[in-house]
């Protein structure tokens, strides 16, 4: 990957700036229709704020079955498993892990921290129209949590009259057999005056064993999406969305997945049912100089949950402890607003807006006394104002105030917390561009953010080391964290060697204040549990660049490649272990000045190659660089922080595409994910393994084959 690097900065170097052209925003998607940097529709290439794309082309270039699979594939960007018993990942935006990144839905911040969890493997891709992803702070759009950035997940509209039908079957490590089925279906009417799209997908996955201990590494799947999607407009100026999805899905892992779950040495089940809506009305004037827009979107989630089991013991105790390691869990979040958006005139555009967040989680496991019981309600209100004195300036001013509340009951055994919080927090951003020429773009930015103190996704999977579940618990003197987030860019769109060239350059620096951090304390519950303690930490610097860069000479052939060169520290030395009284033999003090799990080099590239007007190759690949990973090596919690290995992900897809009339097309592929087997070799193994001891690719080398099906309907317009 630095080869590739230093070669392409050395042929770039040697090019001199060409021309240009309105075709060359088209091969990357320049002039794609963003929202989520500005809360309106802008093109990409003219918006403020850097926003990457990633589309349905590249998600099937890169054989992604859900969204976990396809969202490393822009820079900044990166997904990891965090499990080896659940397969819990989480996404990480300029290093930072998931409870500072925004996700929305349809422009909506309606992912609660509990849908974080699985919630990036359960969203088929196949219903996304694309993803919208804004790197560093975003609060003062979109509410707290949006410190590393924003990602907005926009499903399907009903465009045409359509129908598809794909069966994908893969084989990991020539093992373990996977099977996705889904299905999409539109219409629209003929004067497109409504529409209606229904979606659906069905996933089976067998447990794989890496190392031939007994213990999964990637885990057990079974899962169902349906979904549907409608829009009306009674007149030109207005327009009506509502959709609706239900996800169905049970997944585990551990050993002796055959057996019920209290009879094994460890298991983590969980059985979801997750239910998502939204309604949306909007208005334009007839000028379209004003347009508002009204909208309300839930989610509720019921998950039944088992972490657990005998941990290697069979005493009567160790039975009845795992017999009460059932749980359950009721999430429910719900975001309503409205905005009016009015451009004065060409060279000034005024947003403005109010927002209601709630959400609601109850996590019980009767079994360990652990309860959490939190209402989190959020009122905000936003204000921006776009100026464009001439053709080559344009600034934006904004600002959200949040009076966020946070209600909580916390309970773990004989540790009780709560919390009766009411924070007020203004949150201001401000971007600037300059546009140099007809090619060249320079942007830059600040943003403040904050997160309240409260329970986050990762606080709600409970992972397992010395065969013992490992709670976190929140430090009573715990108070909010801020940040103040710059960003500078050089983008810059051109002609070398007669093809459409994009470059990007992008300069990030994020300051967190009270950064929160888990301390292991060493102590133990009665039955075993480990104990880690949420605590502030001094402050934390995040800072590097991102690039990218694309190169397309011709439609049959694109080459894109971008990444993140990164440090992320700790201003002081900061604590990870602090034995509480006398610690053992050879467990004292851990410390570290850096963040784990982030490797200070890791990016991506993609390659399209159309042979004939039937046949395509794709070659796809992510690099993770070396970094920091912990490792739990006593019932104390106590740990080690080891170095991990580099990582190159290679995958190869051949396709096939044939029209066999006007209207039915067929397309076939057949490919290798991760063609190297670069992939995590030092497990640990047994029931008193560290579950969280996992990095790298999620899977190993896996072979695929896919069909689909597809045309429009006869009524087609």
């Amino acid at each position: 990957m630095k080869n590739c690097i230093l070669l392409f900065g050395l042929i770039f170097s040697q090019l001199t700036f060409g021309q240009s052209t309105d075709s060359i925003f088209d091969a990357f998607n320049l002039n794609e229709v963003v929202v989520s940097g500005t809360r309106y529709a802008y093109d990409r290439s003219e918006a403020p704020i850097v926003v990457d794309v990633i589309k349905p082309k590249l998600l099937q270039a890169t054989q992604s079955i859900s969204l976990s699979e396809g969202l490393a594939y822009a820079p900044g960007v990166r997904v990891e498993t965090n499990c080896q018993n659940c397969g819990f990942t989480q996404l990480r935006l300029n290093g930072l892990e998931g409870a500072y990144s925004q996700i929305l839905v349809n422009n909506r911040a309606v992912f609660s921290a509990l849908n974080s969890v699985y919630g990036l493997e359960q969203i088929p891709t196949s219903i996304v129209e694309k993803i919208e992803v804004v790197r560093s702070g975003g609060s003062a759009l979109y509410g707290s949590n949006a410190i590393g950035g924003t990602v907005n997940i926009i499903t399907k509209d009903p465009q045409e009259n359509s129908w598809e039908l794909k069966q994908n079957i893969s084989l990991i490590a020539g093992e373990a057999i996977e099977q996705n089925s889904s299905f999409n279906t539109s219409v629209v009417s003929k004067s497109s005056a409504s529409g209606f799209t229904a979606y659906g997908m069905q996933r089976t996955r067998e447990a794989w064993d890496a190392n031939g201990d007994g213990f999964s590494e990637a885990v057990q799947l079974n899962s169902k999406v349906l979904g549907a999607k409608a829009f009306y407009k009674s007149s030109k100026q207005s327009k009506l969305t509502a959709d609706i999805s239900w996800v169905d899905e049970y997944r585990r892992g551990g050993d002796r997945l055959e057996l019920a779950p209290h009879l094994t040495d460890i298991t983590e089940a969980l059985d979801h049912s997750i239910f998502l809506g939204g309604l949306s009305l909007e208005a334009w004037s007839k000028d379209k100089r004003t347009s508002g827009s009204l909208y309300v979107s839930l989610s509720n989630t019921l998950r039944d949950s088992y972490y657990g089991g005998l941990g290697g013991g069979r005493t009567a105790e160790d039975s009845a402890a795992a017999l009460n390691a059932y749980g359950n869990t009721m999430d429910f979040s719900a975001v309503t607003g409205g905005q009016i958006t009015h451009n004065f005139s060409d060279k000034q555009v005024f947003v403005v807006g109010a927002e209601w967040q709630r959400n609601e989680t109850l996590d019980e496991i009767q079994g360990y006394q652990r309860s959490i019981d939190q209402q989190v309600h959020s009122y905000g209100l936003f204000a921006q104002h776009e100026w464009k004195p001439n053709k080559k300036f344009k600034s934006i001013l904004g600002a959200r105030y949040d009076l966020v509340s946070v209600e909580g009951r916390y309970i773990l055994s004989s540790i009780a917390r709560s919390s009766d919080l009411n924070l007020g927090v203004l949150s201001p951003r401000a971007t600037l561009m300059y546009k140099v020429n007809g090619a060249t773009r320079l942007r830059g930015g600040y943003a403040r953010g904050f997160r309240a103190p409260q329970t986050f996704n990762e606080d709600l999977h409970i992972s397992f080391a010395g065969g013992e579940p490992l709670f976190a618990v929140l430090s009573e003197e715990l108070t909010h964290e801020t940040s103040n987030a710059f960003t500078a860019s050089w983008n810059h769109t051109a002609n070398y060697f007669g093809g459409q060239t994009s470059l990007l350059a992008q300069a990030f620096l994020t300051q967190l204040n009270n950064p929160f951090i888990n301390v292991s304390t060493g102590a133990t519950l009665p039955n075993g549990s480990i104990v880690e303690e949420v605590r502030n930490g001094s402050g934390a610097l995040v800072q590097g660049f991102n690039y990218e860069a694309g190169w397309a000479p011709n439609p049959g052939f694109t080459l894109q490649l971008g990444g993140t060169v990164q440090r992320n520290t700790y201003t002081e030395l900061q604590t990870l272990f602090e034995p509480e009284g006398i610690p053992l033999p050879g467990e004292g003090i851990v410390t570290t000045d850096r963040f784990l799990r982030t490797p200070n080099i890791y990016g991506y590239f993609t390659t399209g190659y159309r042979h004939t007007p039937r046949t395509s190759l794709d070659l796809t690949g992510t690099y993770t660089g070396r970094m920091l990973v912990p490792l739990i090596v006593s019932d104390s919690g106590f740990l080690e922080i080891r170095e991990s290995k580099q990582f190159l992900d290679l995958n190869v897809k051949i396709n096939y595409d044939v029209d066999f009339k006007e209207r039915f097309h067929l397309e076939s592929s057949v490919g290798i994910k991760n063609l190297f087997n670069s992939f995590q070799d030092d497990f640990q193994s047994g029931a008193a393994r560290d579950a969280s001891y996992i990095y790298g690719p999620a899977l190993p080398r896996t072979l695929f084959i896919s069909i689909k099906i597809g045309g429009r309907h006869s009524t087609d317009k």
